[in-house]
């Protein structure tokens, strides 16, 4: 029986019994998708959801959305007088409208695939569908974006047969725990870095006197002190992905998985830091933060609102918490390991397909960010020994 695939807009006309099998904690679920689409990104994304059947019944879904995606953020700087030459014949190279299969606020691409199904057919058929669905939303460029390397093998087919080609993606960033012990924590860490995160915790607390609450659904004045600071880091980052507005903090709190760790000076009771967690059982994400930069730098604020997530998630019984892409000298410091993801492409334009096939093999950890060429000539013997847990 052949597999066709289908396209609905909305996460909640996705079948419920995908959403409960694939997308059950430690995965974000239906709920997060949903918060998405009503959180105010529709000027940056388009949903949608690509439901497999099997003679008429599901048996896979996968998330997807449309993006126009600056091409500075995934070319190395060396290549971009290139892509600024080509620019000049094709526009449409320097924001390329992108079709993604994933999600652009979560860790790690899934697709959910029914159990006895063959995956790599399962992915084959939803790579044929892309092509339409490309052409409805004038995509010219394919991604499946940030897949685990557990994703693979199944891959391997689309590359053989779809031309798809694979380059490396930002790597996501973990603290695995090994029990409730802080101690444990701390043993676990490289020794310089353990010395290094202790002396600037004492210095943070002999310099900031901050309360430390952890709230759910919290009020609308405390949601305008967390936007204004989430304003404040999002302009200062050199990577900007997403851009968030006070919409979607609106809907996100009002999800149970959703805890704010909020950090306040006690002289003045004002918000210096917060950190928006996701509570999904074995597994606790860090998935925005906001830090008032006018307060002294000796206040180490993000190590105290990491130590703070830390003691949490440990609380709360959770194998790991997970802190995502960027900023990756700060999280080794503070003992996270490095998570591989890959990216899967085609471009529909046979030309700029093969040229971007050649870019790809030149995407390294080191060419796509300056903290991860720094770790990697750190660890130029076993770049990939410590930290980590592969």
């Amino acid at each position: 029986m052949t597999l066709t695939v289908r396209v609905v807009r909305r996460a909640v006309d996705a079948p419920d019994g995908l959403w409960e099998t694939g997308f059950a904690p430690p995965l974000e679920g239906r709920w997060w998708y949903q918060a998405l689409e009503e959180g105010g990104l529709a000027d940056q994304f388009t949903f949608l959801y690509a439901v497999v059947e099997r003679d008429g019944h599901p048996v896979a879904l996968a998330p997807m959305f449309v993006a126009d995606v600056p091409v500075e953020l995934v070319v190395p700087d060396g290549l971009m007088p290139v892509f600024r030459a080509l620019g000049r014949i094709f526009p449409a190279v320097l924001a390329q409208r992108t079709l993604f299969v994933g999600c652009p606020i979560s860790d790690e691409g899934t697709v959910a695939v029914a159990a006895g199904e063959d995956r790599a057919a399962v992915f084959e058929a939803i790579d044929r569908a892309m092509d339409g669905i490309a052409r409805d939303h004038r995509a010219l460029m394919l991604v499946w974006k940030d897949l685990p390397q557990s994703y693979a093998a199944d891959m391997a087919g689309l590359e053989a047969r779809r031309g798809v080609f694979h380059t490396e993606s930002y790597p996501g960033a973990e603290v695995r725990f090994r029990s409730r012990d802080k101690a444990d924590y701390f043993s676990g860490m490289k020794p310089s870095h353990r010395q290094q995160l202790r002396r600037k915790l004492r210095r943070s607390v002999e310099q900031a006197d901050l309360e430390e609450t952890v709230v759910q659904a919290p009020s609308q004045a405390v949601l305008d002190e967390v936007f204004g600071l989430f304003m404040q880091t999002y302009l200062k980052a050199t990577t900007q992905f997403e851009r968030l507005d006070m919409r979607f903090f609106q809907r996100i709190a009002q999800e149970p998985a959703a805890h704010f760790l909020l950090l306040r000076d006690r002289a003045d009771g004002r918000l210096v830091a917060f950190m928006l967690l996701l509570d999904l059982g074995e597994a606790v994400v860090n998935k925005f933060i906001g830090i008032d930069y006018d307060r002294p730098r000796d206040w180490m604020l993000y190590f105290r609102l990491t130590d703070g997530a830390i003691d949490w998630a440990m609380a709360r019984g959770a194998q790991r918490l997970q802190s995502g892409q960027t900023g990756y000298r700060v999280k080794i410091e503070l003992g996270h390991s490095l998570v591989p993801l890959l990216n899967y492409g085609r471009h529909r334009v046979v030309p700029i397909h093969w040229i971007y096939a050649l870019v790809a093999r030149t995407i390294t950890w080191a060419s796509l960010d300056a903290d991860l060429a720094h770790h990697l000539e750190a660890h130029a013997d076993n770049p990939r020994a410590e930290p980590g847990h592969w």
